[in-house]
C-alpha cells in the first residue's frame, strides 16, 4: 500500500502551485504588453491566442498540483506559522516597493519626456524585486529569473533600436522586446516550480 511521506507536507506542493499560478499570470500579462508593442501588426492575434493557452496550461499544472496535494497531512508547528507571518509581511513590504517604484517611474519619465523608457526600466524594477524574493522563499531559481530580466532590458536598451519598421508597420521595439521577452523568462519560471513541485509530489507519495 503506498503512503504519503510524512516528510513533505501538503502546504510544502501548494506554495509551489502559489509560485506556478504567480509566474503565468504575470507572464501573459507581459505577453500582452509585447503584444501590444506590435501596435497592430498581423500577426497579433495569434500571439495573443499563443499567450493565453501557454498561461492556461501553466495555470491548469498548479491546480493539478494543489488537487494532488490534498491526500498529504498537513504538519504545521507555531514556529512554522510565525515563520508564515513573516514571509507575508515581508512579501507584502517588497511588493509594496515595486509597485511604488513603479509608480516613481512612469510619472518620472512621463515628466522628462521619455516614456519609451519606461517599459525597461519597470522590467529592471521587476526583475530586482525577484532577488529578494529568492532569499525569502529561499528559491535559488527566482535569482536567475531576476538577473534575467535585468539583462533583458540592459540589453534592450543597448542594442535594440526603440522603433523599428517591418515593411509599412512601425512597431515599439522596446515593449515588444522586453514584454515578449518578460513573458518568456516568467514562464519558463513557472514550468521549473511546476517541475518541482511534481518532483516533491512525487516523493511524498511514493511508497515507504
Amino acid at each position: 500500500m503506498t503512503q504519503a511521506s510524512n516528510t513533505i507536507p501538503g502546504t510544502a506542493v501548494r506554495g509551489t502551485a502559489s509560485g506556478v499560478f504567480f509566474m503565468a499570470f504575470f507572464g501573459t500579462l507581459w505577453a500582452y504588453t509585447g503584444v501590444m508593442g506590435l501596435q497592430g501588426w498581423g500577426g497579433v492575434p495569434l500571439l495573443l491566442v499563443a499567450a493565453v493557452t501557454i498561461g492556461i496550461a501553466l495555470f491548469i499544472g498548479g491546480v493539478s498540483l494543489i488537487r494532488a496535494s490534498r491526500g498529504l497531512k498537513n504538519q504545521v508547528s507555531s514556529a512554522d506559522l510565525n515563520s508564515r507571518k513573516s514571509t507575508r509581511f515581508w512579501f507584502n513590504i517588497i511588493s509594496a516597493a515595486q509597485g511604488l517604484a513603479i509608480v516613481i517611474t512612469i510619472v518620472v519619465c512621463n515628466a522628462t519626456r521619455h516614456p519609451e523608457l519606461i517599459p525597461l526600466i519597470i522590467t529592471i524594477i521587476v526583475g530586482v524585486h525577484f532577488l529578494p524574493l529568492a532569499h525569502l522563499f529561499q528559491v535559488r531559481l527566482y535569482y536567475f529569473t531576476g538577473a534575467l530580466l535585468c539583462l533583458l532590458a540592459i540589453i534592450t536598451l543597448l542594442f535594440v533600436p526603440e522603433k523599428v519598421t517591418l515593411g509599412e508597420h512601425q512597431i515599439d521595439a522596446f515593449m515588444s522586446v522586453v514584454g515578449l521577452g518578460s513573458a518568456l523568462i516568467l514562464w519558463g519560471t513557472s514550468l521549473a516550480i511546476l517541475l518541482i513541485g511534481k518532483r516533491l509530489l512525487s516523493g511524498a507519495l511514493s511508497p515507504r
